[in-house]
């Protein structure tokens, strides 16, 4: 899942704009907000979900958010071709996001074996959209 491998500078921007360029990205309408509540009280899994985890005391999970559900995210996901290196891809793509846009991302991973394996979804406030959108577009297009 995790490839380990020795490469420059030049050589990991090549291949990561080469696997950004193949990866699978949807962008998801509308805005999204973390919701929480005590491990005692899990939410219920819907389709409206698209991620729920815990730590020690609190259960939180990403879903469709309104003007009133606190901060509010774009959101968009990647999933990645089983054969391709896509190792150090998130560190790369948010420090894009930081250098380009000023702005931090959230990133939560999963993992589906029917569609290639490791699979991202990725927050960036939601006023950012438009500019996400464009960067995500110039990084796609880049030829290689």
């Amino acid at each position: 899942m995790v490839s380990i491998s020795q490469e420059s500078h030049d050589e990991t921007e090549q291949r990561l704009r080469r696997v950004i360029a193949a990866a699978e990205l949807v962008m998801f309408d509308g805005e999204w907000s973390f919701f929480e509540a005590p491990l005692t009280q899990p939410p219920a899994l819907t389709a409206d979900l698209l991620a729920v985890v815990r730590d020690e005391d609190r259960w939180s999970w990403l879903a469709p958010g309104g003007a009133t559900d606190g901060e509010r995210f774009a959101v968009f996901s990647f999933h990645f071709s089983p054969d391709v290196d896509n190792s150090g891809f998130v560190g790369w793509l948010a420090t894009e996001f930081k250098r380009r846009l000023g702005t931090g991302v959230f990133v939560i991973c999963g993992h589906n074996s029917d569609r290639g394996g490791i699979y991202d979804y990725w927050g960036c406030p939601a006023q950012v959209r438009a500019e996400v959108v464009q960067v995500l577009g110039e990084l796609r297009a880049v030829p290689l």
